[in-house]
């Protein structure tokens, strides 16, 4: 075996520096583990992706989507630029300021995100607890500035104060505990460091989401079972969705409509696409699922926000609605 120094990672728990060992002959998906300087701990590298976490846990339901629809949001993809305006409408940074900087994605999900960042180069980690990191290395893994880990974003396998900039968008509320998990991310950036996250916002409308009435029951059932559902009933129930959106008041039938339809709320924001119909139906079947099964959905308020922004002490910061309950700081 050969053994080198990663530079990057450390253990997740003792936060001992990791060395890479090369196993004899190797292949480059599985090329061999990080192991402690003790001997103590152990990590493989999967399908190029070093992995320090079980393969099983709560967020199953993420990993099947982003595989299934792992090409569906990119935007080079798609053809349209819908992860690229919230990027960059979320974060408030330029191309300019991540060019040739250390990004960390929080959730990289199928690499949607990633891919504007890696664009503007900036050289990526994307991290994800769910088996959608297979489908964002799949997505990216051509692009020699992204590292792919699957990690636990409680239990992080970095060094305190390594990344310039931070971000994770739609998912820290799918989290168990969604204070810790915000907190966990502060101590990894630098000084002077940019950070960015946002949460579904929590008021009495979303309240009446269908989702919430429906999730109690959604949450506990297969995921192959629920997505069979979606696949079946999304098309029926599309072109009622899309009648709905031509009525005077179409834009709140619609968040009351049992499917997502996220082309036609970016519609309303950016305009018209030249999105297929095949396609529109693709994202809602997506949108639908990713509302229905995931083991934990927290929205939050505005006011919990700043006060976490708050505590952080950024030398300064702002808790913004663009789509989503946006917070971004300078540390």
């Amino acid at each position: 075996m050969m053994k080198k120094n990663t530079n990057l990672f450390v253990c997740p728990n003792s936060k001992e520096l990791l060395f890479l060992e090369l196993t004899e002959p190797y292949d480059d998906a599985d090329i061999g583990y990080y192991v402690s300087e003790n001997k103590t701990a152990k990590y493989p590298v999967k399908n190029h992706v070093a992995r320090f976490v079980p393969s099983k846990n709560y967020s199953e339901s993420f990993g099947l989507q982003w595989n299934l629809f792992r090409r569906t949001q990119l935007d080079s993809f798609s053809g349209i630029n819908a992860s690229a305006d919230r990027f960059w409408s979320a974060t408030g940074w330029s191309k300019d300021e991540l060019r040739g900087k250390l990004v960390l994605d929080v959730g990289c999900g199928a690499g949607r995100f990633a891919e504007i960042a890696l664009s503007a180069g900036a050289k990526v980690v994307a991290i994800d607890y769910s088996g959608s990191v297979d489908a964002c290395y799949s997505n990216l893994g051509h692009d020699k500035n992204l590292t792919v880990v699957q990690a636990d974003l409680y239990n992080l396998p970095f060094r305190d104060k390594t990344f310039d900039f931070i971000y994770s968008l739609g998912v820290l509320q799918h989290t168990p505990d969604v204070e810790k998990a915000f907190f966990s991310l502060q101590k990894l950036l630098k000084k002077e460091g940019k950070f960015c996250v946002d949460f579904y916002c929590k008021s009495w409308k979303s309240a009446l989401h269908p989702k919430y009435w429906l999730r109690p029951i959604t949450k506990r059932l297969p995921k192959l079972f629920i997505l069979s559902a979606v696949r079946v009933l999304v098309p029926i129930l599309y072109p009622i969705s899309s009648f709905l959106g031509k009525m005077f008041f179409g834009y709140y039938l619609k968040k009351l409509w049992p499917i997502a339809d996220p082309i036609y709320f970016y519609e309303r924001q950016y305009g018209k696409t030249k999105l297929l119909k095949s396609d529109r139906i693709e994202w809602s079947i997506l949108d639908t699922f990713d509302w229905l099964t995931p083991a934990f959905d927290n929205p939050q308020t505005e006011r919990t926000i700043s006060n976490w922004m708050k505590k952080s002490k950024f030398s300064e910061y702002e808790v913004v609605h663009a789509g989503h309950l946006v917070a971004r700081g300078t540390k």
